[in-house]
């Protein structure tokens, strides 16, 4: 008989796509898996790359599942007003095993009160601002405090996921799925973080990001 690992992960309207992709690709491959796309409303959510992924969970029908996963997204300012979504990443953290964001998903962890005192990380972009919940920001791609994962930006996701699955079901299936899935990162360019890009890069970033705001 195989025991089901139920693994809750919050979608909004606007969430990044990667976000949600990534690490799901890699924890579905753990034998005995079960992910449930979880919103306050059902229904299709509209990511930040136009494809839609569909809620097929209310809040209130999550009970105590062992992996919270939040990811990020420009679509956490709206979620960010909202208490009951708060709440509830808080309430079913208090019961998880495992509770990880990717990118921005770690400033909801911050805002439900999760982050206080514990090492974290999120995109490069907003880590000053997990000082703003107590936590300790880390320039790292991925940060192991206790129960809480949390990785930096987008990408960043998918080491996140090969990380817990090493937690969950050892180091021999985390390396049979990434090889499963080649994840043999060999990027062109050696530009992926704001210490590697070259000035002009920032800055093009940079104003992007402030005109978005």
């Amino acid at each position: 008989m195989i025991v089901l690992m139920e693994i809750a992960v919050l979608i909004f309207d606007n969430v990044n796509a990667l976000d949600v992709a990534g690490p799901c690709e890699v924890l579905s491959k753990i034998p005995g898996t079960i992910i449930k796309y979880v919103s306050k409303e059902t229904g299709p959510k509209l990511t930040d790359i136009g494809i839609k992924f569909t809620a097929d969970y209310t809040l209130e029908r999550i009970k105590e599942p062992e992996i919270l996963l939040v990811p990020g997204g420009h679509g956490i300012e709206s979620v960010a007003d909202d208490s009951s979504v708060l709440n509830w990443i808080n309430q079913k953290h208090n019961t998880s095993t495992w509770t990880a964001s990717v990118c921005t998903g770690a400033v909801l962890l911050g805002m439900a009160g999760i982050l206080k005192g514990l090492d974290a990380t999120t995109h490069w972009m907003r880590l000053p601002s997990l000082n703003d919940f107590g936590a300790k920001p880390q320039k790292k791609r991925v940060v192991i405090d206790g129960k809480v994962i949390t990785s930096a930006g987008v990408s960043a996701g998918i080491d996140m996921a090969l990380y817990l699955t090493k937690l969950i079901a050892g180091e021999t299936t985390a390396k049979a799925i990434q090889l499963a899935l080649e994840y043999d990162p060999a990027p062109p360019f050696n530009a992926g973080s704001p210490d590697k890009a070259p000035k002009e890069i920032l800055q093009l970033v940079m104003k992007k990001a402030a005109q978005r705001l």
